[in-house]
């Protein structure tokens, strides 16, 4: 309960104060780009509910609908590479963690046709929280291409999972404090 209502707050706070740096990113998109600002994608939630997760688009339209990590990056507009580098793709994510669909930290939410990260994490017992923006595999550098190893990470959050423990994963993923692409970009 204490983790939801830091997240709420934390989330409302956080769209409160970025939303003006959000409308600018909208338009950077929108005039760098043809195709809408925002990407809608339907992830695997907690108890495996599907929900449909937002970010600014980084890729052009019409590219295949597969994984970050598979994605070609020729796939990537010029805004969108900034806007991955400096993780400010996963600003609307803020109203997914509003409405219950997502936490601040917690497990990356993957994508429906990924049945290797959703075997790996049923066995785990990974779905039994909400997907985070950001989580500890994520700082680690352990990304969906590695579903066990991902799913082995995403479990040792589950069991130890503490409030204190989430503000510094958020730290290290807004500061690029862990080895994955927050620190390398």
């Amino acid at each position: 309960m204490l983790k939801r209502l830091f997240d709420f707050t934390a989330a409302l706070l956080g769209l409160i104060l970025a939303s003006p740096i959000m409308a600018v990113l909208a338009i950077i998109i929108r005039r760098t780009s043809p195709g809408p600002a925002l990407f809608v994608q339907t992830r695997v939630g907690r108890n495996e509910v599907p929900f449909t997760c937002l970010k600014f688009r980084t890729m052009a339209t019409g590219t295949p609908d597969v994984a970050s990590h598979a994605a070609s990056t020729s796939w990537i507009t010029p805004t969108g590479r900034w806007l991955r580098a400096y993780k400010l793709d996963e600003l609307p994510q803020l109203i997914n963690v509003l409405k219950g669909e997502m936490s601040l930290v917690g497990p990356r939410p993957c994508l429906p046709n990924q049945a290797d990260v959703i075997a790996a994490r049923r066995a785990q017992n990974v779905f039994s929280v909400r997907p985070g923006i950001t989580g500890p595999a994520q700082v680690a550098g352990i990304d969906m291409s590695e579903p066990t190893r991902l799913a082995a990470a995403d479990r040792s959050y589950v069991e130890s999972q503490t409030l204190t423990g989430d503000i510094k994963l958020l730290f290290q993923t807004v500061l690029g404090g862990g080895r994955g692409d927050a620190a390398t970009r």
